[in-house]
């Protein structure tokens, strides 16, 4: 086992494989991991629900639209304790891939996630959530039926359910696509899964101009679980087998079962308001940061209502002889010359000669 996987028993939020610098082993390091996460042998969500748990029921449909094959969810059975099931599913199979998008929900995917979510909290059941996907579907049809909506709809959702939610990161972690089913009071990653906002093609294609600097973006981007666990985005890494999850996965149920089976142990006995405070709580702590600038600035006074009447109200005073023509400042007052010169002669005007 990789040094600093957690083992069960306990969360650690301690680095295990956090890249340290950005020289070529590095890149082939965490590259390495991306395309383990994105190896379509990968147990998906549907193979990982039927070898941990028992009694598995599947539901489909959004009940507005129709039923999107990259979003499966149901009840099913862990240890005793009736739990809902949620996650993405690709395909292991080119035909499989296609019909299920590639693991790329529609809207009505997160519908049908938001529908199967609320189900679950009338029935008071917690919800595990399995998150693989590149990211939402992005054609024109998606936008054209709410996809962002959908999105935002199905992460203040998530944020409100008055029940436990563990949800685990087996392969990708893409986007807003992911999170939309990822708002949990635990956050679980497989140890070869990633967990980004953008794709490190995507990364590199705006930053460098170009998609050949990938692994430089999935350095910058600290997308591993080993980076997502030292930044406390994930809670814990659970273990996979020696060449990853698609070569062994019975084993890699057997141990996220366990690790699933004692998080919900200690979640059920919490009380719900205290889960969804704490909930947002996590969220609003993730990426915090403190911003440095100049001094603000002292406000102004501001003038109360009935200042502003009397301006507005009082008539406007007729110029003086002795105002300033130019600027209609008052000229002083009560004050004496300061000189011969400056007395006004007989008729009142300022003299025509100066003296000296």
């Amino acid at each position: 086992m990789a040094d600093g996987v957690a083992t069960p028993g306990a969360v650690t939020r301690a680095p295990f494989d956090a890249p340290s610098g950005d020289d070529a082993a590095t890149r082939e390091r965490v590259w390495a991991r991306v395309q383990l996460a994105r190896n379509v042998r990968r147990p998906h969500t549907l193979e990982l629900v039927d070898l941990m748990a028992e009694d598995v029921i599947e539901l489909h449909g959004d009940r507005l639209f129709g039923d999107d094959a990259a979003v499966v969810g149901g009840f099913a059975t862990l240890a005793g304790q009736r739990f809902l099931f949620l996650g993405h599913q690709k395909g292991s199979e080119v035909e499989e891939n296609i019909r299920r998008n590639f693991g790329m929900p529609h809207p009505d995917g997160y519908r049908k996630a938001m529908r199967l979510m609320r189900l679950a909290e009338r029935l008071g059941l917690p919800i595990v959530t399995f998150v693989d996907t590149p990211g939402a579907s992005p054609d024109a049809a998606s936008e054209e039926r709410g996809q962002a909506e959908a999105i935002a709809s199905s992460i203040a959702t998530m944020t409100r359910l008055r029940v436990p939610i563990v949800t685990v990161i087996t392969g990708e972690g893409g986007s807003g696509g992911a999170l939309a089913i990822a708002v949990g009071d635990v956050v679980l990653a497989l140890e070869n899964a990633i967990y980004s906002v953008i794709s490190p093609e995507g990364c590199a294609s705006i930053l460098w101009r170009t998609s050949d600097a990938a692994q430089q973006a999935a350095v910058a981007m600290r997308l591993t679980a080993a980076d997502q666990l030292a930044l406390g985005v994930v809670d814990e890494v659970v273990p996979e087998p020696a060449e990853g999850a698609h070569q062994d996965a019975e084993q890699t149920a057997k141990v996220l079962r366990e690790v699933l089976i004692r998080h919900l142990e200690r979640l059920v006995e919490r009380d719900p308001s205290d889960l969804v405070e704490s909930r947002y709580r996590r969220y609003r702590q993730i990426g915090s940061v403190q911003l440095v600038g100049p001094a603000p600035r002292p406000a102004r006074p501001r003038k109360g209502v009935g200042d502003r009447l009397r301006e507005l109200l009082a008539p406007a005073r007729p110029p003086r002889r002795d105002d300033d023509p130019d600027t209609g400042v008052a000229a002083s007052r009560g004050t004496e010359p300061r000189s011969p010169g400056d007395r006004p002669d007989a008729d009142g005007q300022p003299p025509l000669h100066e003296e000296i």
